[in-house]
């Protein structure tokens, strides 16, 4: 939840963008609080991911995480996250639980994550189909500036554990009430074989080629 205090400076070094690792551990009951707490806030979304989940997903280096070492580095503050799901023995990947922490917010944040697990993606299922589901317009952006495309939810996985994750979502009843053809949320792909030029590593634009 945001809170009153100020913003931090932050500067252009100061945020480190990278895999996690069992060493990030520590940072997963914050994440798992900040998913659920972000989704209460927006009415919409995967309400929360339990701490446990999030850590194997570090262990696994499957999830890319933001610290701020400005301050004291051996203690860096938590700054965004992000994980990948793999669906259909790896025909499909998810980049989920895109969060960054109320005082780094609108700083670009979100799109040097969004970049780095979407490379990650790239690096560990080449052949994979990315998707996305969201509400956020801002999350849209991203993923248009990737080369997602809106599709229609029957070009998704089908995989039924995926989808009775959104179950924790309270507009789960749309979904079900259509049968899995339409929510409020908005599908979105990304397909290899249709973006053949595009090579590693991706560098997120800069604000003059935006």
């Amino acid at each position: 939840m945001e809170t009153a205090s100020a913003e931090p400076a932050i500067g252009a070094d100061a945020i480190v963008v990278t895999v996690a690792s069992s060493e990030h551990e520590c940072y997963a009951e914050t994440i798992s609080r900040l998913i659920e707490e972000s989704a209460l806030q927006r009415g919409t979304g995967i309400a929360r991911r339990p701490p446990e989940y999030i850590r194997q997903k570090m262990r696994e280096g499957k999830a890319i995480i933001a610290l701020d070492r400005s301050g004291d580095g051996n203690n860096p503050a938590f700054v965004g996250f992000c994980y990948i799901e793999t669906w259909e023995h790896g025909r499909y990947v998810a980049n989920s639980g895109l969060i960054v922490a109320p005082n780094y917010r609108r700083h670009g944040v979100a799109r040097r994550i969004k970049y780095a697990a979407f490379e990650l993606s790239r690096r560990l299922y080449p052949e994979a189909k990315i998707f996305s589901i969201t509400t956020s317009a801002a999350v849209l952006k991203l993923n248009s500036e990737l080369g997602f495309r809106p599709v229609h939810f029957s070009e998704l996985t089908s995989d039924e554990e995926f989808w009775r994750g959104c179950a924790s979502c309270r507009n789960y009843d749309i979904l079900q009430r259509t049968g899995r053809t339409m929510c409020l949320c908005t599908g979105l792909l990304y397909d290899p074989a249709e973006h053949i030029e595009h090579a590693l590593p991706i560098v997120p634009p800069t604000d003059d080629q935006r």
